[in-house]
């Protein structure tokens, strides 16, 4: 899908690093657009953006823009930022990563994914389907799908499939044909300031699906049954384990490799029917909500059942999300991007499921000043299906912001209010120092937070 006047425009992306903006980015690219960008670091979504001749500048200056003719800012990315200030001096027009998504994806149909938590896997689901029943869709997701090492591709059909952050309002930009809404959580309240304004938006949102269209909404969460009240129009299916829902999860079988489930589906006007064992290699029951959204889209799309679930079956998974990474006297390591305290009780109750006979460790990344100072109480709650905790300092993601209590009293609480072993360690270094002398034997241990504790599981090998 080529634009034709796309040779007239140089699209410059500030904060291109991210994955979000590289995803866009690369698929701005390959539809045509002259397409550059700049950040702070190197990182993978860099190197992967290298490989499609995206230029990349390394640093933020005023001249990397010179000659730009639009520019597209990240979220993370502030008003004082030496390139947004030229942009603005020279009158270009400038575009929220939101923004710029619902005028690409304007020109197809989309299946769009929403919520708090479960985004990226959900997304990368739906991808697989439609990829396997030959729809090639676009995609433009928010973690790495395993089966491309990509977030992002252009597909060839009028079909795309996208997740959208909900951190800033933009996510209402984006015109949605399907919607699937994962839940609702308290997160960004910095830009919402209360759940009431959060919940008004996802309803606005959901009023924009069209008539032919659909949203699946998971109405196990609790939020989402309030938003589910205040919708005029019943224009959505309902999935989850409560009986009542529309696809409604049931027989749930767990191990360590995989998840069995079936679902009843009942919808308005059709006879009820069961899909039995339908198996995904993925552990928890957050994960087979997420399968169960993908099933209930692909079947609206009208794609066969047997093609959904040998897609499911064969799923290669996400980066990020429960990898496991190395071995280590008898005990497995894995990485995974929870960072919020209800991602951190779902993956911990998934892994206690499936692995009930070893112990669990957590290593844990705080995320954000505000998100630690807004969520206190919820975080030193959300370890009780750990065994041990080692606490690692605070990735701050440049905030500049006070922590408003004592740091070692936090790790006190969650001693106490989880039932946890807590242990503070000061670096990497620390860290690597603690598991040689501390970790050994029949124990998952878990590295959790959107931080550099991802790189920090992966160099263990090389430092213990």
């Amino acid at each position: 899908m080529k634009i034709k006047l796309a040779k007239s425009e140089v699209v410059h992306f500030v904060g291109i690093g991210g994955i979000g903006m590289s995803g866009l980015a690369l698929v701005m690219k390959r539809m045509g657009f002259k397409v550059q960008g700049s950040d702070i670091n190197l990182n993978k979504n860099i190197d992967r953006l290298s490989q499609a001749k995206v230029k990349v500048f390394i640093g933020h200056e005023k001249k990397n823009i010179s000659r730009a003719t639009i520019i597209v800012v990240s979220s993370a990315v502030k008003k004082t930022n030496i390139e947004v200030i030229s942009a603005l001096e020279r009158n270009l027009p400038i575009y929220k990563r939101g923004d710029m998504l619902g005028h690409i994806t304007s020109l197809t149909k989309n299946i769009v994914v929403v919520g708090s938590h479960g985004k990226t896997t959900t997304t990368s689901l739906v991808a697989s389907i439609l990829s396997s029943s030959n729809l090639d869709p676009t995609i433009i997701n928010g973690g790495v799908l395993k089966s491309s090492n990509n977030s992002a591709r252009l597909g060839r059909s009028n079909w795309s499939i996208v997740e959208l952050d909900e951190s800033d309002g933009s996510f209402l930009k984006v015109q949605p044909t399907y919607s699937i809404i994962t839940n609702i959580d308290r997160e960004h309240m910095d830009y919402y300031k209360s759940m009431d304004k959060l919940l008004n938006l996802f309803a606005e949102y959901i009023g924009r699906v069209p008539s032919f269209g659909k949203s699946f909404i998971c109405n196990d969460d609790k939020n989402n049954v309030k938003l589910i009240k205040s919708l005029k129009i019943k224009n959505y299916h309902t999935y989850g384990i409560f009986k009542k829902s529309n696809f409604f999860i049931n027989n749930i079988i767990q191990s360590k490799d995989y998840s069995i489930f079936s679902l009843t589906i009942k919808l308005p006007g059709k006879k009820t029917y069961t899909i039995k064992n339908i198996k995904i290699p993925l552990i928890g029951l957050h994960n087979i909500r997420n399968a169960t959204a993908s099933v209930a889209v692909s079947i609206s799309l009208g794609i066969p059942i047997s093609t959904i679930k040998n897609t499911l079956k064969k799923f290669k998974g996400v980066q990020r999300r429960f990898n496991k990474i190395f071995d280590y006297k008898g005990a497995s390591f894995f990485d995974d991007y929870a960072h919020h305290p209800t991602e951190i009780k779902e993956v911990l109750s998934g892994v206690k499921s499936a692995y009930s006979s070893e112990k669990i460790v957590c290593i844990f990344q705080p995320h954000r000043i505000s998100r630690l100072n807004d969520l206190k109480s919820e975080f030193v709650k959300c370890f009780k299906k750990a065994d041990e905790v080692i606490l690692c300092p605070i990735f701050t993601a440049g905030e500049n912001i006070k922590l408003n209590f004592n740091y070692e009293s936090f790790a006190k609480q969650i001693l106490l209010k989880s039932q946890v072993r807590v242990y503070l360690v000061k670096d990497k270094i620390n860290l690597a120092k603690f598991i040689k002398q501390n970790i050994y034997g029949n124990k998952i241990v878990i590295g959790m937070g959107a931080g550099s504790i991802s790189s920090w599981i992966k160099e263990l090998p090389n430092i213990i």
